[in-house]
């Protein structure tokens, strides 16, 4: 068995389910850890943190797909939990796409999904767009052609619940289920009108970003077909705050011993699997 077999099981379960979760927002070894610890059914790593995690850049597609992966793997390394990742277009045509699911797929991630936006942002800037649905499924089969473990969950992506319609965001996911995906993200559904609108066309399995508050409503969202919906990111600026909270209160005089934000003694040693290589130490040298 594939040391990613059981996570990869586990992600295709929910989406096979009839409940919806929320991922738990990912970015490293030592958050993954913290919500596996927490009981979250899946982690998600967005392209938006991944650029901040690793190049403190804004989400303009500067990160490389390289640099992505590797944070990926690091993360999939630290446990078992199921990763989803948000892998932007692709980093670049088809032929990227394939290039991208190979990697993602050594990394060890659950799930991915790849989107139809026309990025990065072109020549001339202006409002972000959407290529046309042939290049968006022509995106889609490549994915699949590229991924070698049937295990491994492909998500169609669209912003066009945003951007254009709810007409064409039923037909790109039509056209991204035919051409072999297994799951539809939407970016942008806001109302319970269009969600029902569109679950009553498209079949496969829904994950959400960026949805409305009048449809955040796990029970609801279960009964239109939604099996994952994020929530945010929170988690990575919350420990952006309390680096830099901590930091200004040393600069200005605080004594460390007065600092009682830090996470205790016991929690870092487990987070960070001390006992294990005590062990290991205690065995091997």
């Amino acid at each position: 068995m594939s040391r990613w077999q059981a996570r990869r099981e586990k992600f295709r379960s929910i989406l096979s389910g009839n409940k919806c979760v929320y991922p738990g927002s990912v970015f490293d070894p030592i958050s993954a850890r913290i919500a596996e610890e927490l009981g979250f059914e899946v982690g998600m790593f967005a392209g938006s943190v991944a650029s901040m995690t690793v190049l403190g850049a804004p989400d303009l597609i500067v990160l490389t797909l390289t640099e992505f992966a590797e944070q990926a793997k690091r993360i999939c390394r630290a446990g078992n939990l199921p990763l989803l990742c948000d892998a932007d277009h692709g980093y670049g045509n088809a032929l990227n796409v394939m290039r991208t699911l190979e990697e993602l797929e050594t990394a060890g991630v659950a799930g991915l999904s790849i989107e139809d936006t026309d990025l990065p942002v072109p020549f001339g800037g202006g409002k972000p767009r959407l290529i046309s649905i042939e290049e968006g499924a022509g995106k889609m089969r490549a994915a699949v052609a590229a991924r070698r473990d049937a295990g491994l969950v492909i998500a169609g992506r669209t912003s066009a619940p945003s951007m254009t319609s709810i007409a064409d965001t039923i037909a790109r996911a039509k056209a991204y289920a035919a051409a072999g995906v297994d799951a539809i993200f939407l970016v942008g559904v806001k109302t319970r009108a269009d969600l029902a609108a569109i679950a009553a066309e498209v079949k496969l399995p829904l994950i959400l970003g960026g949805a409305g508050k009048e449809i955040m409503d796990r029970e609801l969202l279960a009964q239109r077909g939604v099996r994952v919906c994020l929530q945010g990111h929170q988690p990575f600026a919350a420990a952006v705050r309390a680096v830099h909270d901590t930091l200004r209160a040393l600069r200005e005089g605080t004594p460390p011993e007065k600092i009682d934000t830090a996470a205790s003694d016991e929690v870092m040693k487990r987070l960070t699997r001390n006992d294990d290589y005590a062990r290991w130490m205690k065995d091997w040298l």
